[in-house]
């Protein structure tokens, strides 16, 4: 383990041999923090530190992202095998079991995580999509090929912003402000193996009806329907699932309103059952 300021950094074996980081900061209750397409653990540096006060964070770097290492050969169920290798050396550390918020992407992946280990007590998920492909613009997938082909990191996170995201040229803004704007950029080529994750694949009905832990499943009223649709989804195959809605927050809210989404997450955190 090495330590950087106040975080330190930790790697666990998934089940492929794939090497994944996770970065540690804070004290209290563990929560695993499962980031979605594009970045690393930096794009929570805007919500850690109204958790950090509350719980121990371990934020991973997902397969392919920062201090993580790859596989050539990419598989949907590898990504919900990392975050379960997380959360269990979590669990051997703590000696206890662990929340884990997911956002986006990394909300199916926490989902599909929670269906291979016993140590999650808690989901917070952020709009998990179902089908990735089918809230693409057409045509969409082959323009971002280009784009990587073409070494266009830069405008493949821009062009999922604005294309898929529906963000504004301010919020876009405001997202390349962000400390975090240069893992996304570098986790770009990334993107479109991600967004061709079959629906089936990513999020499985029958699968995620078996996870019996209490699930928060958080969505902005401004987020563009196609991710309102998979949350809805993902909460009627669940068992104990409550849907909040952030009033005039879209798919980010937890960079661009990250107090927010702390006192929901903490208050999820806190209640029983």
């Amino acid at each position: 383990m090495t330590r950087t300021d106040r975080w330190s950094t930790a790697h666990v074996a998934s089940r492929d041999g794939t090497d994944i980081a996770y970065v540690t900061g804070g004290e209290g209750p563990p929560l695993v923090l499962v980031h979605g397409v594009l970045g690393d653990h930096s794009r929570w540096g805007a919500l850690r530190p109204h958790l950090e006060a509350h719980c121990t964070v371990y934020a991973v770097d997902r397969r392919g992202r920062g201090a993580s290492g790859d596989h050539p050969d990419y598989d949907v169920e590898r990504e919900f095998e990392d975050v379960a290798a997380v959360v269990d050396a979590v669990g051997q550390a703590s000696g206890s079991s662990a929340a884990v918020y997911g956002h986006s992407g990394g909300a199916s992946y926490a989902l599909g995580a929670a269906t291979l280990t016993s140590n999650v007590d808690k989901l917070v998920l952020y709009e998990p999509p179902v089908d990735p492909a089918g809230i693409l613009p057409e045509g969409f997938l082959e323009r971002l090929d280009d784009l990587v082909a073409a070494d266009r990191s830069e405008e493949v996170v821009e062009t999922f912003c604005r294309e898929v995201l529906h963000m504004s040229e301010q919020q876009i803004e405001a997202y390349r402000n962000q400390p975090s704007w240069s893992a996304r950029v570098a986790a770009a080529h990334t993107l479109p193996r991600e967004l061709r994750v079959p629906a089936g694949r990513l999020v499985d009905p029958e699968r995620v009806a078996r996870v019996d832990v209490p699930v928060l499943l958080l969505e902005g009223s401004e987020t563009p329907a196609g991710f309102k649709e998979g949350t809805r989804i993902v909460a009627d195959a669940l068992r104990d699932a409550r849907v909040v809605t952030l009033d005039g927050q879209g798919h980010t809210a937890d960079v661009l309103a990250p107090e927010l989404v702390a006192e929901r997450v903490l208050a999820f955190l806190d209640s029983q059952g």
